[in-house]
């Protein structure tokens, strides 16, 4: 028989073990209370517009608190001008999380091409259908879809995301001024080539004519390069897909001339890398990009562009899916918002929120969302 000490140790064992396998079990219980819970969001460090619409005026900051839950399972019609790049994509998965986070459903309709006015025109008049609760709207031109959306309006809410839009239908705005992003790359010539140094030329590639944001993104650009010595020497305008922009950029190299930066979308400076790099021209030409993606990102790591302002756009699709939530449940008070814009180069690419910026690798374009919500 064990002595008393020896008792006394084995019972204190055995109390030991019991309360292991009791807190085990607490913890197993906590844990599965928590996964039933709905997920809290975090918070959204956002510039709130105090005149809705007008991104020139006087903005503040706000440490935005999302909804935690929506009422009901609300099925919106989410519209974009393309899927071709990773910044639309990158919008997608902010809008496929937080309609998953809130357990509502949304069904995309993507319009191909910012040239496709009139599919996104048909493919918006899909959305009056009364399926649907509410339009997010990325829009392929400033004031195309303006008298459709105007229809809709006056039966659903309308929330545009992103791009540049005649305001008169809409309901609230998840955006950041593209006159401000065409700025902070401007500024960025301006720092490196300041007025009085020797001349640069550049090329400028604004986009795509007709869209909502190349006209204030070009604008904003050509305001900041009045503080540097850079010069536009050529202007190439097109599509911004890969293949659209890499031709550009190789009809532009074809003639020969000489050029210190290329200027212009994520796409176009991207497929630059590799031009640049088969033709010998890495080190005599710099790129610049107007926003961000993974490649621009990628290549300002390694030293291959020089800077890109970042704009959060993972950020904007959360927002544009929560505001139309709030408008339909009745909870909307913040009109007018969207990230702030920081540029990005390799001094401070490893500090560069990528959670907010970019979706992850193995994420796939997702055009339908199931509600969860009843």
């Amino acid at each position: 028989m064990p002595g008393r000490a020896d008792q006394g140790y084995i019972e204190t064992q055995a109390f030991v073990t019991d309360m292991r396998h009791f807190l085990e079990l607490i913890g197993a219980g906590l844990f599965l209370i928590a996964m039933a819970l709905p997920s809290q969001a975090d918070t959204w460090s956002l510039q709130v517009f105090d005149q809705p619409f007008h991104d020139e005026g006087r903005s503040r900051h706000l440490d935005y608190q999302p909804l935690e839950q929506a009422t009901r399972g609300w099925r919106l019609c989410v519209l974009y001008p393309h899927l071709k790049d990773a910044y639309w994509l990158s919008v997608n998965y902010g809008m496929v999380e937080e309609a998953r986070r809130l357990g509502v459903g949304f069904d995309l309709f993507e319009a191909g091409g910012y040239p496709n006015l009139e599919r996104q025109i048909a493919q918006l008049r899909e959305c009056a259908d009364q399926r649907y609760d509410a339009v997010v709207i990325g829009t392929v031109s400033y004031a195309g879809l303006t008298p459709v959306l105007t229809e809709i309006a006056r039966a659903k809410p309308v929330i545009a995301v992103v791009n540049d839009i005649d305001p008169s239908p809409l309901t609230a705005k998840a955006s950041v001024p593209w006159t401000e992003m065409g700025r902070a790359a401007g500024r960025e010539l301006a720092r490196l080539h300041p007025k009085g140094t020797p001349t640069v030329d550049i090329a400028w590639f604004p986009g795509p004519h007709g869209a909502g944001w190349v006209t204030f993104v070009d604008a904003g650009f050509r305001q900041a390069l009045e503080e540097s010595s850079a010069r536009i020497v050529r202007v190439m305008y097109g599509d911004t897909g890969r293949e659209a922009q890499a031709q550009l950029v190789e009809q532009l190299l074809s003639d020969g001339q000489h050029l210190d930066y290329l200027v212009g979308s994520g796409p176009m400076a991207e497929v630059a890398i590799s031009i640049l790099r088969n033709q010998a021209a890495t080190e005599k030409t710099g790129i610049i990009s107007t926003y961000m993606s993974h490649g621009v990102y990628r290549g300002i790591r390694r030293g291959r562009i020089v800077s890109a302002p970042a704009d959060a756009p993972v950020i904007q699709g959360k927002l544009g899916i929560e505001m139309s939530i709030r408008t339909l449940e009745g909870k909307l008070s913040i009109i007018h918002a969207g990230p702030a814009i920081n540029i990005i180069t390799s001094d401070n690419a490893d500090r560069f929120d990528r959670s907010a910026n970019l979706a992850p690798a193995s994420f796939l374009p997702t055009f339908s969302v199931h509600a969860t919500s009843r």
